[in-house]
């Protein structure tokens, strides 16, 4: 294949992403091999790819694609999540726009539209994921709905039941007036906002003309009002104890009781007590026996049960209800206030505390199996911070609430039916099992009889079984896919789904299989703009990744987002990243053509070819143990980093400038041949991270067979040695040496091609290396001197001292031109800072560092401009 003069990436990646789907090369089979397995985190069907699919999938992807060069038989599984309330929401906007609403549909007809839209729509993100490169096994990719999945969810369900773990009851729930269902405590959001703090008058039944004053920032919620409590404890309202009070406008007359739960110093330190609508007034309510008033709608606008405003939206009323009590003089007066309110994390609008019959889920049970592990790091997390982010939730665990009042979903596997006008339950897999288990209760029952739940589940109740599920591991326990790839190896998600997701899976996990479902955790960071901002849609700071790879290529995007990515941390992304990925790609594919350029001949490998060879293979070495190291603490920024160096700094910087040969002359075939196997392992270490163009070269590089990739080739690089250091070490060294003479030049203006000479004083460390520092810095000879010559210009190299003789070589006249211009430059300087110290109110006021520090730049011009003034006496008398 000819190599063509400029990197093009379409024309590569689209060429050998084919290639390798072709050849099957990202499939898995269980064998004899180590297996390394990684589930990712399913995309919802309704997503497209964005910043955070990019940064997760990048690092999944270079986590499988090392464990394959190991050797490893790399198993990373795709899929999609159902995604209960985001799904509905769109296929529920999509009937609206042909006029359709849900309510003029039964199930049966919603559920048709819904798999409509999900065949449509549902794969859109997985086919993006490839333009990325990624190396998943698409022919196992799995979908939180489909026939396996759906069955293992039923079955965990109907388990849990039948353990007692599963039960349904009223509670006060997270409600979403919107999706109009109810959510866990984790899908609430909450947020600091800017609100308005209502101090509203309540009449004293037995103290005409004498009001209580209560602060609320819900005046819409009075309606619901069934007491008002003070603390016992509060000498201020001592006055209201045993006494009543009228809700305003409502004129309904309330109790006043007495708890020290109410926080004194809140408001007055009287509390209105809505037991429907606030968890701690309902709490409130069951202690001291108080009537329930339910005034709000699903939807959140007020109910019958409300009397006042029926029908209008709950904020609506907060507008109207704050006039009205100004117009009936029941407002005290209205203060500004900031606090926190939870929204929805799906529909983004404020939940409604609400009591509801529901689905729930006993967590102490499961917290209990998923503590210690990882407090013991049986299983780790990466960053470890999120530890005891994670330890404070299990340790406060609240029941879940695993019901939604949703069609799109998993519907709860529970059948009712009346015997002598009691309404039952039975929990079944099938209507069929349902049947049979209620004609136990009822033989007479028929199937027209039984009536399925409503509801279906939370949408996590099935993801939290993945890394089992995916593997038919619930249904069939001792299969051989689930006994060889489980537990999985490596998660990669990120830290805002720890609770949804994360625990879920290790409670999961050691409930169905006895053990974990993953080794390690790594937790990303959110990808912001370079000024810190979250990035999103209303911003119009979020690039669109396929744009991004259009305009950089798969390879520079991937390097762009992990050059700014390190674990738990948020990622400061900037657009100039993925540039400096693509001048990345460009550097490798020059490099690469530079030295297929060459041309060999039969002769004898000069010593300081020889020597560069050698310290190259003690620098693969080094660098090798060190990105292993980094990858076993998950430090993968850092590892691209120091590969990264490794080829642009050491090989293409220093390497390839100590072998190549003279424009137009040979090189010989040891040197050659060293440099591709370099260059082999170099492509190597960099495909994981950059698989487009690391896979053209190498197909370039070797003859291989049809259906060969640089994935399947393993890398056996052995630890470095003491010589190595030492080797390093002194390389290292000659390196100061070469740039010092280089700098030398630059100062004295000495053309490159003419050759000097240099001067180790005393002695000369690094004989061994002279033909090497002959080379790179174009030395005629290097010579050990006991004293410094005349007319030299030296530098030090640690406790080394050099002179390169320069007196012949220099522009008199040039010199004494240039050196005049730096005098006059730091004489200036020099007469401004003298005019900031010479002000004494700038000395007197401005802090003692301050002074300081422009003191010492006085002494430093100073000093500058004493040598510069001896040192052009010095020219001038040369001329």
């Amino acid at each position: 294949m000819e190599l063509a003069s400029k990197y093009d990436p379409k024309e590569v990646e689209s060429k050998w992403y084919q290639y390798w789907i072709d050849n099957k090369l990202f499939a898995s089979q269980p064998d004899d091999r180590e297996p390394y397995t990684v589930v990712i985190p399913p995309p919802n069907v309704t997503g497209v790819l964005h910043m955070g699919h990019m940064l997760n999938n990048t690092i999944q992807d270079i986590l499988v694609r090392r464990a394959r060069m190991e050797g490893k038989n790399a198993c990373w599984v795709p899929g999609t999540d159902h995604a209960s309330i985001a799904t509905e929401a769109k296929v529920v906007a999509k009937l609206a726009e042909q006029g359709v609403k849900k309510t003029d549909l039964s199930r049966d007809e919603f559920l048709r539209h819904a798999w409509d839209w999900t065949h449509e729509h549902g794969g859109i993100i997985l086919k993006q994921l490839r333009r990325l490169g990624a190396s998943c096994d698409w022919d196992r990719t799995a979908f939180t709905m489909d026939e396996e999945r759906s069955a293992s969810v039923i079955q965990v369900f109907c388990d849990l039941y039948d353990k007692g773990l599963i039960y349904r009851g009223v509670r006060m729930v997270n409600w979403d007036p919107q999706a109009q269902t109810a959510l866990s405590d984790e899908e609430v959001v909450y947020k600091d906002e800017h609100s308005k703090l209502y101090y509203l008058r309540y009449r004293v039944v037995e103290e005409p003309g004498r009001y209580a004053i209560v602060a609320t920032t819900r005046p819409e919620t009075i309606m619901g009002d069934t007491a008002m409590c003070i603390n016992p404890n509060d000498e201020k309202n001592t006055w209201l104890k045993g006494k009543h009070v009228i809700v305003p406008l409502v004129g309904r007359e309330i109790p006043v009781i007495e708890d020290e739960y109410v926080d004194v110093e809140f408001g007055t330190g009287c509390l209105k007590v809505t037991p429907a609508h606030d968890i701690n007034d309902h709490n409130l309510g069951l202690k001291h026996g108080l009537e329930t008033i339910d005034i709000f709608n699903d939807d959140g606008t007020l109910s019958p049960a409300a009397e006042l405003y029926v029908g209008m939206d709950r904020m609506d009323v907060r507008r109207q209800i704050a006039i009205d009590l100004e117009k009936a003089q029941l407002m005290e007066k209205v203060e500004d206030y900031d606090n926190k309110v939870g929204y929805s994390e799906r529909t983004h609008v404020p939940i409604e505390p609400k009591l509801s019959t529901q689905w729930f889920l006993r967590m102490q049970h499961f917290a209990d199996l998923a503590l210690q592990p990882v407090m013991d790091d049986d299983i780790r997390f990466y960053p470890q911070k999120y530890k005891n982010t994670y330890r404070h939730w299990l340790e406060n665990i609240k029941d879940w609430c695993i019901s939604r009042q949703l069609w799109w979903g998993h519907r709860i596997p529970a059948y009712y039916f009346t015997v002598d006008g009691k309404r039952e339950c039975v929990v079944a897999r099938s209507e069929e099992e349902a049947l049979e288990k209620a004609k136990k209760v009822l033989p007479t029952l028929e199937k027209a009889d039984l009536e399925q739940d409503e509801d279906c589940l939370d949408t996590w109740f099935s993801s939290w079984l993945w890394p089992i599920s995916v593997f038919d591991g619930i249904r069939k326990p001792d299969n051989e896919e689930i006994n060889y790839y489980y537990p999985t190896s490596d998660l990669v998600t990120g830290p805002d789904i720890i609770f949804f997701w994360v625990a879920r899976m290790i409670m999961a996990g050691y409930e169905y299989r006895g053990q974990m479902p993953f080794r390690n955790v790594y937790f990303t960071g959110i990808v912001r703009d370079k000024l810190g901002r979250k990035m999103s849609k209303s911003l119009g700071n979020s690039p669109d990744p396929l744009e991004l790879i259009d305009r950089y290529g798969a390879d520079g995007v991937r390097m762009g987002m992990m050059l700014s990515a390190p674990a738990g941390n948020d990622i400061l992304f900037d657009e100039a990243l993925c540039e400096q990925g693509r001048n990345f790609n460009n550097k490798i594919w020059n490099a690469f053509r530079l030295v297929k350029g060459w041309q060999t001949a039969d002769i004898e490998q000069p010593a300081a070819n020889a020597t560069a060879v050698r310290w190259f293979e003690a620098k693969l070495r080094e660098t090798n143990l060190e990105v292993a190291h980094l990858f076993s603490k998950y430090r993968i920024s850092e590892a691209l980093m120091a590969i990264y160096r490794l080829f642009w700094d050491e090989f293409s910087s220093w390497y390839l400038e100590m072998v190549k040969p003279v424009y137009g002359s040979p090189i010989d075939c040891a040197t050659l041949n060293a440099t591709l196997r370099f260059f082999e392992t170099l492509l190597k270490l960099l495909h994981p991270f950059m698989p487009f163009i690391t896979e053209e070269l190498w197909q370039h590089l070797v003859s291989r067979e049809t259906g060969a990739s640089i994935m399947r080739e393993q890398q056996e690089i052995a630890a470095p040695s003491e010589a190595d250091r030492q080797l390093n070490a002194d390389i290292e060294s000659v390196k100061q040496i070469v740039s010092s003479v280089r700098t030398v030049r630059n100062q004295k203006n000495i053309p490159p091609k003419e050759p000097l000479v240099l001067c180790a004083i005393g002695q000369n460390r690094f004989a061994d290396y002279d033909d090497v520092m002959m080379k790179m810095a174009n030395l005629e000879r290097i010579d050990v001197c006991q004293e410094k010559p005349a007319d030299t210009a030296q530098f030090m190299v640690a406790t080394d001292e050099y002179a390169v003789p320069v007196g012949r070589l220099i522009d008199v006249e040039a010199e004494i031109a240039k050196q005049e211009s730096q005098l006059a430059h730091l004489e200036g300087f020099l007469a401004g800072i003298k005019k900031k110290l010479s002000n004494e109110r700038f000395v007197a006021n401005a802090p003692e560092a301050v002074v300081a520090l422009e003191r010492k730049k006085q002494n430093d011009s100073e000093e500058k401009i004493a040598a510069l003034k001896l040192s052009l006496l010095e020219l001038r008398k040369k001329k």
